[in-house]
């Protein structure tokens, strides 16, 4: 009986791996390898000293994804494929339709078809669009300012119509933060290919002089240094709050949505200056025009992850920047 992790080479996916090997899951990784390497998932059977099947497939293969299913005793599906960068997603809105959502529908209609009903989707606090207020909690209207973000929405939309249809589905959709952090191994962490999306990744490489300066989009925010404020979560805790989630279906029935964070909000200067306490290096930086869509502060409202799942984040910024510089340091070209 194993849990089917898609996009289970990409970071999150790898770490979710680790701690559902741990807890005594058993599991089938899936991924296509386009935005991730093999290498973290034999660093996952490093760590765990697990083996474990893998597939390097693509959601849009169907008939390969029935193979799956149709070859090993699947329970359920925690789902983390799919493409993820902002700003690629406005240039090429055709692929991340066609990649996140067409993907999903496959999936989706393969689980049906083997009665495998049990669903833990990576969903994204960009479905809140611009809120008005934080702490932002899940029952605050949605919307997307971005092709990424819309495949997001409109999935949520999907598996809620999914479920009217057929209540015998058992789904958490889970809107994460900002994942940051790596294994305190060191071994497997986020390894961007080409230029980083997310500030993390960016201040470690700038750090280990793997980039001359790190751009800070806009100062004039109304926050306390003037820089955008966000929430940022240990990738580590992030998955303990799907395996909970995980829990939580075995349990319980129906569709409920989760935000993951910590609900306290850190401004791009907090976690380059945590950043340079734990690295004691310098991060040079230069403030640059604010990036269209981009919001002045957002953070998790998380009581209902903690009521309902009995979860909540417990490591610090500092701790996230030291995994994350163990990570870079131990890796400088990534995997």
């Amino acid at each position: 009986m194993s849990i089917l992790i898609t996009g289970g080479a990409g970071f999150i996916g790898s770490h979710a791996a680790v701690e559902l090997l741990k807890d005594g899951y058993e599991i089938v990784v899936l991924d296509n390898l386009s935005n991730s390497k093999i290498e973290s998932v034999n660093r996952v059977k490093e760590l765990t000293g697990t083996e474990f099947p893998f597939f390097d497939i693509d959601l849009l293969d169907i008939q390969s994804l029935d193979e799956i299913f149709l070859k090993e005793k699947i329970t359920a599906v925690m789902h983390f494929a799919g493409l993820k960068a902002v700003g690629e997603s406005v240039e090429l809105p055709l692929l991340y339709y066609n990649n996140n959502v067409t993907g999903t529908l496959n999936l989706i209609e393969v689980m049906k078809k083997y009665d495998v009903k049990n669903l833990v989707f990576s969903s994204s606090a960009t479905v809140y669009g611009n809120p008005n207020q934080v702490p932002i909690s899940e029952s605050f209207p949605l919307s997307a300012t971005n092709p990424y973000g819309k495949t997001k929405l409109m999935i949520e939309e999907i598996l809620q119509d999914l479920y009217v249809s057929d209540d015998s589905w058992r789904i958490s959709i889970l809107r994460y933060f900002n994942p940051v952090g790596a294994h305190e191994s060191g071994r497997i962490g986020e390894n961007p290919l080409g230029t980083p999306n997310n500030l993390m990744p960016y201040i470690t490489q700038v750090a280990i002089g793997n980039r001359e300066e790190l751009q800070v989009f806009g100062d004039d925010y109304n926050t306390e240094d003037g820089t955008g404020v966000r929430d940022y979560i240990h990738v580590v805790d992030l998955v303990k709050g799907h395996i909970k989630a995980l829990s939580y279906l075995e349990e319980n029935e129906g569709i409920e949505t989760f935000n993951l964070g910590t609900g306290t909000g850190y401004s791009v200067l907090d976690l380059v200056n945590n950043f340079k306490e734990v690295s004691k290096k310098d991060i040079p930086y230069k403030v640059v025009d604010k990036r269209p869509g981009d919001i002045g502060i957002c953070y998790a409202d998380t009581e209902k992850a903690e009521k309902l799942l009995g979860w909540q984040a417990e490591k610090t910024l500092l701790q996230m920047c030291q995994d994350s510089w163990k990570w870079q340091v131990e890796n400088p070209e990534g995997y």
